[in-house]
């Protein structure tokens, strides 16, 4: 069992995230211990969506092309409407999910990340949830989709919005705890 001040996870994402889906987490996992990592697509710092306009910058610490999986124990992405769906181009991106995912490793997706995990061919035959504009393309994935705050199948960690975010932090740092999961493949 890993405990999470020793834990060290990875934050990927773009520009246009949502402001508290990223930085909640961020700093609720470093003020637990956990060493956190923001990779981005270029490595530089991105801008996040707050409300109706452009949110705060947030420093990235990587590059997408400079982290591999194995050298960390969880995955974040924040949702937001621009962030996953530029993230779910971007064949790095999409392949840091599937290494995650093949180690067993806890991946925590919240609002329209779950995209990635769809992406990525995550979702058949798991329960998950996400924002409710995405709830068909989830469910068109092979998911069963559920209206609750948190979901956890096999470490793979699903969240709403931003209202669930003491729920999704508390079941990130529970699920690193736990350790390795061994997941069925998605037919």
């Amino acid at each position: 069992m890993a405990k999470i001040k020793d834990a060290r996870i990875l934050i990927i994402s773009d520009n246009g995230f949502e402001q508290s889906e990223l930085e909640v987490p961020r700093d609720k996992l470093q003020e637990a211990g956990a060493q956190v990592t923001l990779a981005t697509p270029d490595g530089q710092n991105i801008k996040g969506w707050e409300g109706k306009d452009w949110g705060r910058e947030v420093t990235a610490n990587a590059m997408l092309e400079n982290v591999e999986a194995r050298d960390f124990d969880a995955l974040v992405i924040p949702g937001g409407q621009m962030n996953p769906d530029l993230l779910r181009v971007n064949a790095k991106a999409v392949a840091l999910v599937k290494a995650f995912a093949s180690a067993g490793k806890p991946i925590a997706a919240i609002c329209h990340a779950p995209w990635l995990l769809v992406e990525a061919g995550l979702l058949k035959g798991r329960k998950a949830t996400s924002y409710k504009s995405i709830r068909t393309d989830v469910i068109n994935a092979g998911a069963d989709w559920q209206d609750r705050e948190v979901v956890v199948d096999q470490g793979i960690i699903t969240s709403r919005s931003p209202e669930d975010l003491p729920a999704f932090v508390a079941k990130i740092i529970e699920e690193i705890e736990e350790g390795r999961h061994d997941r069925h493949a998605a037919a």
